[in-house]
């Protein structure tokens, strides 16, 4: 019988301001190490991206740190790496982020350059120009990869012309056009202190946080403009079928269902059914399709945070002669979530692998800066860090299977592989 496992590690005293100009601050004291690391998120991303312009969060995130209007790429790089620090820049679909750690006594002077980058980039043209070109070669990488080849099909199919549709790299036509005048006016846009969360973990009182971010951009003055609602076109279920001939060594079968975003009821439901279903290998899909049936030479299922609606996918690469039959497998364990409920024992377990790995999430400064700003700007605040624990505690097994049911409607299927192995497969009736 599986025992239910209690995960009571001390929870870190949080603070949460905001100052004047709106931006918000969140700020955790941990002195067991004497680093500082934190997180700054800006509420852009490829989300935000305008029609016709996929890939400019993610170019402006490779050039943001090339120049500045005080420093050039040499100096920026030289101050972080003369004191052991690191900096980094991501473009996800519903974030910007800036990451930062030091040693205590080094934080004030890398938060200063942080807010330098963050408030007067300059992007310049022959920076802006290199990093197209290797977005480019990124992007053309990804074309001959199987998995990579699938999934932007899945995505095209179910987002059609929503900003999710595209990879956050863009396309090889989007990204081909971009320049510098259009990286400036995005941030210019979206860069502004209303819009923005620095989230921060380490030796550090939290008032001496508080007070160190507002000398750093306590002076950012927000833009008499507000900004615009995002205006997004829905993204509705609807099956389709897509078989991409390519010459390779195995076949890759994807299914896809559209899913709850992070603000829905089913978003926790399907957190734990995803672990159930592909996370590790104890997992259903792995245990059943690889270790029973000897199907797949990799399998799972994945479900990531949204802001707008996600998806549920579940995948396997499997020898060309299976395709069909792993294809079918996939398809009856995904259904098989709606037909019969869990067990106690697998509920159990699943809940048991979810919070296990939740917990062992939230051990560094940086992981612990990492979540608590992440919480706050998808919109769920910080509370939900107590609140995630106990909503995946308290499902039950006929909730699992009341989400399975609203979920698992409209897949949309994607095959790729050599031809003699799809071409006879047809779409069925889905």
């Amino acid at each position: 019988m599986q025992k239910k496992v209690h995960f009571s590690e001390p929870v870190p005293h949080i603070h949460r301001t905001v100052l004047a100009n709106g931006l918000t601050v969140i700020a955790v004291e941990n002195p067991a190490a004497d680093i500082i690391a934190a997180r700054i998120y800006i509420r852009a991303g490829s989300r935000w991206e305008p029609k016709g312009k996929a890939g400019l969060a993610h170019l402006l995130a490779a050039v943001i740190t090339k120049g500045t209007e005080k420093l050039s790429a040499w100096e920026i790089a030289e101050k972080v790496e003369s004191v052991g620090a690191s900096l980094g820049t991501d473009a996800a679909s519903d974030y910007f982020l800036l990451s930062i750690k030091t040693v205590s006594a080094d934080f004030a002077n890398i938060l200063n350059l942080a807010g330098e980058i963050l408030r007067s980039p300059t992007f310049p043209e022959s920076e802006v120009e290199l990093e197209r070109r290797l977005a480019i070669q990124d992007i053309r990488s990804q074309q001959e990869q199987p998995f990579s080849i699938a999934f932007d099909r899945l995505r095209q199919a179910m987002y059609r012309d929503h900003p999710y549709s595209f990879s956050s790299l863009g396309t090889e036509e989007t990204v081909a056009n971009l320049n510098s005048a259009q990286l400036q006016e995005y941030h210019q846009t979206y860069f502004r202190p209303d819009n923005i969360i620095i989230s921060l973990a380490g030796r550090i009182a939290p008032e001496d946080a508080v007070d160190a971010i507002a000398q750093v951009f306590g002076d950012w003055q927000v833009p008499p403009t507000p900004l615009s609602p995002l205006l997004l076109p829905a993204v509705l279920p609807q099956a389709s079928w897509s078989a991409i001939p390519q010459a390779t060594q195995q076949s890759i079968v994807m299914l896809g269902y559209l899913a709850a975003s992070v603000q829905e009821e089913d978003y926790v439901k399907l957190k734990l059914l995803s672990t159930y279903l592909g996370n590790g290998l104890s997992s259903r899909l792995f245990v059943e399709l690889r270790e029973k049936r000897g199907l797949a030479y990799e399998v799972s299922a994945f479900y990531p945070t949204r802001l707008d609606a996600s998806q549920f996918v579940v995948y396997m690469g499997t020898a060309p002669e299976n395709t069909a039959i792993a294809l079918e497998g996939l398809r009856a364990e995904v259904e098989r979530l709606s037909i019969a409920p869990l067990d106690e024992e697998e509920l159990q377990a699943s809940k048991n692998k979810l919070l296990g790995q939740y917990a062992l999430g939230k051990q560094t400064n940086s992981q612990l800066a990492q979540i608590f700003g992440w919480y706050e700007i998808i919109g769920l605040g910080i509370e939900f860090d107590h609140e995630f624990v106990s909503a995946v505690s308290a499902i039950t097994t006929a909730e699992a299977q009341e989400a399975a049911i609203r979920c698992f409607v409209e897949p949309c299927v994607v095959l790729v592989g050599p031809e003699t192995a799809i071409a006879s497969l047809v779409s069925p009736t889905i």
